[in-house]
């Protein structure tokens, strides 16, 4: 049986890390100090019911979605529907967009009625941001596996308040082999959607250095069914890299161009593409924010 909430301070004793079965979030906020504490407070509240809803819809969560979103009771399962329903013309679950989700509905929680400068919810590197005018936020691309540091900047100006990193090396299944797909967005369940489906794309089906299982056999309930997934990636020449990047480059550039994402960065092996030149890399690195 999952034990219940468990929410502490990390060690800098300005974190709030909260934990719930696969939910694992880091969240932090700026402003006075009473406004944060109470901020603080409804974060708190809102994560004892979050995964209860969430396990109650489940089955329904597995199922795919198609273009018009079906109706969910738990606001974070709806916001989970709405942004895979973008994309319903390939094979998607709700479950696309789960980690992004929750980021989402907890910083609404953390944020409702209270006056904040700047506030983060990260769920395992899916991130939802809040930002007042005049604010920034710097954060790092995660999971890229071969030494990227790439520090982005989000401004307050920015539409970008979502932020999801998906891949063959994540905590969740993958289709493809990018060792990272990080997704810049309106909003961390849209992010986290695209992000799945860009990672998805990467790939060079068939190939004899990736090794592939069904999801299934994995996890029995994974949404993904017998779908083959990516256990692992062997040795790739620079031009199978190249031509797997591409793949996910044309799934990217086409969600830029629908409007459903801002920027995308995608890596493999070493190599890297970017969907919009845009991106704001600054410098090169994990999962830090500041």
């Amino acid at each position: 049986m999952t034990a219940g909430p468990q929410i502490g301070w990390l060690p800098d004793g300005r974190r709030l890390h909260m934990n719930h079965g696969p939910i694992d979030l880091i969240v932090e906020a700026w402003g006075e100090p009473g406004e944060v504490a109470r901020a603080y407070g409804q974060a708190a509240d809102r994560f004892d019911t979050i995964l209860a809803e969430l396990v109650a819809e489940g089955p329904d969560l597995r199922r795919p979605a198609g273009s018009m979103p079906r109706p969910f009771k738990g606001p974070t399962a709806w916001r989970m529907e709405r942004a895979v329903s973008l994309f319903s013309a390939r094979f998607i679950t709700p479950m696309a967009a789960v980690a992004g989700a929750v980021a989402d509905e907890m910083l609404a929680a953390l944020v409702a009625g209270r006056e904040l400068r700047k506030a983060y919810v990260n769920d395992g590197g899916d991130i939802a941001l809040h930002l007042s005018p005049g604010e920034s936020m710097r954060l790092a691309v995660a999971g890229t596996g071969h030494g990227f540091e790439d520090r982005l900047t989000i401004e307050h100006a920015s539409p970008v308040r979502g932020v999801a990193t998906s891949g063959w090396r994540g905590r969740s299944f993958s289709l493809g082999i990018a060792d990272a797909v990080t997704v810049l967005g309106r909003d961390g369940a849209t992010a986290d959607a695209a992000a799945t489906l860009i990672a998805n794309a990467v790939d060079i089906p068939g190939h004899p250095a990736i090794a592939r299982a069904a999801a299934s056999s994995l996890q029995p309930d994974s949404d993904l069914g017998e779908r083959l997934v990516t256990t692992g990636v062997g040795s790739l020449t620079q031009r199978e890299v190249d031509d797997a990047l591409e793949r996910g480059l044309i799934e990217a550039s086409e969600f830029f161009a629908r409007g459903l994402i801002e920027s995308a960065g995608l890596f493999l092996a070493g190599m890297s593409k970017i969907a919009r030149s845009a991106l704001p890399l600054e410098s090169p690195s994990g999962r830090a924010m500041e």
